[in-house]
């Protein structure tokens, strides 16, 4: 299979600008060329996966990144939504966040996510987090479209 085929749109949703730039250093530091498009909470998200926006992300092999503490539209509020949007639903969702609490985890995996990581301390366990990532995803069979 093409190279061009196994590429992964990646769509972080993230309010903090710190943990945006991890995500970028991992990706540069494990030499994922994924895209990497970034939302700064749900409703934009939303917008960019809907082509409503300035700022769009292809509309095949999408995977999203999703922090559940934003402003203007939380995490779980956001999975509700992509949930119920015939054309988004099968959107692969891994939760990445601070969030240890159980309620979040249950909703989030009731809501299909696929998987629930916390957010790593120090950098260089955040930068092996996101390559363990890169490797699943990339040996993943994803829709096209």
């Amino acid at each position: 299979m093409e190279i061009q085929n196994r590429i992964i749109n990646v769509l972080l949703v993230e309010d903090d600008e710190v943990d945006v730039m991890n995500v970028e250093r991992a990706f540069k530091r494990n030499n994922i060329t994924n895209p990497l498009y970034v939302a700064p909470n749900g409703i934009e998200a939303l917008k960019m996966l809907r082509n409503e926006g300035e700022k769009t992300i292809p509309s095949s092999r999408r995977l999203i990144l999703l922090d559940l503490n934003m402003p203007k539209m939380g995490g779980i509020e956001f999975l509700h939504e992509l949930r119920a949007d015939a054309r988004l639903r099968m959107t692969p969702v891994i939760v990445l966040t601070t969030s240890n609490q159980d309620k979040d985890r249950v909703e989030a995996y009731n809501l299909n996510v696929a998987g629930y990581i916390l957010k790593p301390v120090t950098f260089s366990n955040f930068a092996e987090t996101m390559s363990t990532l890169n490797k699943y995803w990339s040996l993943c069979e994803m829709p096209y479209e």
